[in-house]
């Protein structure tokens, strides 16, 4: 079977399309103080967590590090300090890298009720969703509990390996961060996409095979939040774009429109 010469193309264009995505969300979003607020509030929250969380570790990092190198006890001072700074550095590294991966679920669980707002308003610009199934608050936070939970659990599953791959020599500084941009890009996208499912009455496998259907147009969107998010603060301002972005991308791989179709404000 020959080739497609124009396929290579076509996957960048995807890739390229499913990045603007995020852009699409951010105006969207910017254009309406409505959902700009219901956005930043549980992100701040999130936020605040993360941050605190942070600077006990921070506090603590120094005996946290002792404790890690106690098989370097009897060595000379130098050597002793030496592995001791790298294990602080890694420990921090290995923290800073679950706490992206996990930020998203966290935020979305604590923000369920405003990004479903945030989300329903978008689809109501591009035309809503006629089979839309209503799920009640209380059912709905218990799946987003569940997903939440699955999707930390893999976030966590694929972030200490890509840690620990960092450490090779020349492919841990090369290949391995591009890798963990795409594992990254693809977890976010399942995670952000969880609220428009659901509308659709589609649970988290549901969206795993989709997805798996438009790797590129979802990989284009999930790294570029994941490149977005580790702006400082940009996990917090961004997630509302995220949100719309994510509803944006689940319309285009379920065959719904996404282009505006009522002039109905935001």
């Amino acid at each position: 079977m020959k080739e497609d010469p124009n396929r290579p193309f076509a996957t960048v264009r995807q890739f390229v399309t499913g990045a603007g995505l995020l852009g699409r969300g951010l105006g969207l979003i910017l254009s309406s103080p409505r959902m700009l607020g219901l956005g930043l509030l549980p992100a701040l929250i999130s936020g605040v967590v993360y941050t605190i969380a942070l600077v006990v570790l921070i506090r603590y990092l120094p005996d946290l590090s002792e404790h890690a190198t106690w098989f370097a006890d009897d060595w000379s001072g130098f050597w002793r300090d030496f592995v001791e700074v790298l294990a602080g550095a890694g420990v921090l590294g290995l923290a800073l890298l679950l706490g992206i991966l996990t930020f998203t679920a966290v935020t979305l669980l604590i923000g369920d009720p405003f990004y479903e707002k945030i989300s329903e308003m978008v689809e109501n610009r591009y035309g809503g969703v006629p089979d839309a199934v209503e799920v009640g608050l209380w059912s709905g936070l218990r799946r987003s509990l569940a997903d939440s939970l699955r999707l930390i659990g893999l976030s966590v599953l694929a972030g200490i390996p890509l840690f620990l791959l960092g450490f090779l020599p020349v492919v841990g500084q090369t290949v391995i961060p591009v890798l963990a941009g795409a594992v990254g890009g693809w977890l976010l996208a399942l995670e952000l996409t969880g609220v428009p499912f659901q509308r659709r009455g589609q649970r988290l496998r549901h969206r795993r095979v989709v997805l798996a259907g438009n790797v590129p147009l979802t990989l284009g969107f999930g790294v570029a939040v994941f490149c977005a998010f580790l702006i400082p603060l940009g996990a917090i301002f961004l997630m509302p774009a995220a949100i719309a972005g994510a509803t944006l991308l689940s319309r285009r791989v379920l065959g719904r429109p996404t282009e505006i179709t009522t002039a109905s404000p935001l």
